[in-house]
């Protein structure tokens, strides 16, 4: 049986996720096992060989082009293929099919709605929106997701574009807030300001105790108030996480 020739600077590989990065006029890459590379960037997958197939820089993967050791040293300065792995692990770009990214792009879409579904109420029943109805009206307003964000952050940007489509407004939180000594009148006016409205309030030998609901955006604000302007006298306790209407809806 005749000897197969495999050309010595060709390794093939199947099955990977390739992180590809461009650095003194040349491409280079690293074949990675699919899922690790996210976990080696969040610092949740610690062991380097999990995350790479094989400790060698490509100039492509696809087919087992092995990058020159004269070429490491030009690029980055060093010829250690691991460490040169990590750097390009750290900075390079992962290359993913149309497909992933397409299934990455509906997770994120779903898990933004979701998120709007938690923070936010129709402000005429007091109740969430299913996170169905938040999708439609995400489609509704052309909202396009941006991969490199994360969902809470696009929550947070979408919900004003959402009032467009539908009534809609930041579940409230219900804070009971005690101030006492001479500066009680001026810092009931300091944290009013900043709630939705006032539920209750009553004085008591000099002592306020009043119940507000607040936009959750003004919460670190108005601790930081009533923890500096009170020498920490002051007291601040969150009664509901948020101001929504308990019970099943009722269905015709």
């Amino acid at each position: 049986m005749a000897k197969i020739f495999t050309p010595t600077n060709q390794i093939r590989l199947t099955n990977v996720a390739v992180v590809r990065m461009k650095k003194g006029g040349k491409r280079f890459e690293i074949a990675c096992y699919r899922n690790k590379v996210v976990s080696w960037r969040n610092k949740i997958e610690k062991d380097i060989d999990e995350v790479l197939q094989t400790h060698t820089v490509f100039t492509n993967v696809s087919k087992g082009q092995v990058a020159k050791k004269e070429d490491l040293l030009k690029a980055f300065g060093k010829d250690d293929p691991t460490e040169v792995c990590k750097e390009i692990l750290a900075k390079g770009e992962l290359q993913v099919s149309d497909k992933e990214r397409q299934t990455q792009l509906d997770s994120l879409f779903k898990d933004i709605a979701t998120t709007v579904s938690e923070k936010c109420v129709n402000p005429e029943t007091k109740r969430p929106y299913p996170v169905s109805m938040i999708e439609k009206a995400m489609k509704d307003v052309h909202f396009s997701v941006k991969p490199n964000r994360n969902a809470k952050q696009q929550a947070l940007d979408v919900i004003p574009q959402l009032k467009e489509a539908i009534p809609l407004e930041r579940a409230q939180m219900r804070l009971r807030v005690v101030l006492s000594g001479k500066e009680a009148r001026k810092l009931r006016e300091k944290v009013g300001k900043l709630a939705s409205s006032i539920e209750s309030e009553e004085w008591n030998d000099g002592t306020l105790n009043f119940v507000c609901l607040i936009d959750p955006g003004h919460f670190r604000e108005i601790d930081e108030i009533v923890r500096s302007e009170t020498k920490g006298s002051g007291l601040l306790e969150l009664l509901n996480l948020k101001e929504v209407t308990e019970g099943e809806e009722m269905l015709e």
